[in-house]
């Protein structure tokens, strides 16, 4: 059975950082891509960031430059480096592996 768990997540003032962490357990196919979503009060979710097997990253244009995405295949471990935080990044993150697997999510509030 495949669960993933995020952590990292907590109350930060505009212009900080957090890093959260997703850590997997279970199988998932080596080929899976990785993904950081995350959904604020009153909006859609939103793909924030996602990286392949082999690297390759994508950013939503509003994170760009400010988060960073990275993976640990052997530790099974996804991460999200979130530097130059503001109040728009409030939300709650998920991560998700394959499309198919989601996290319970981790709550970031950024205040003023």
């Amino acid at each position: 059975q495949v669960q993933l768990v995020e952590s990292g997540g907590g109350s930060v003032q505009a212009g900080g950082s957090l890093k959260l962490s997703c850590a997997v357990s279970g199988v998932i196919p080596s080929i899976c891509g990785m993904f950081w979503y995350r959904r604020a009060p009153g909006k859609e979710r939103e793909l924030v960031s996602s990286i392949t097997n082999s690297g390759s990253t994508y950013y939503a244009d509003s994170v760009k430059g400010r988060f960073t995405i990275s993976r640990d295949n052997a530790k099974k471990m996804l991460y999200l480096e979130m530097n130059s935080l503001n109040t728009e990044d409030t939300a709650m993150y998920y991560c998700a592996a394959c499309s198919a697997y989601w996290g319970q999510g981790t709550q970031v509030t950024v205040s003023l």
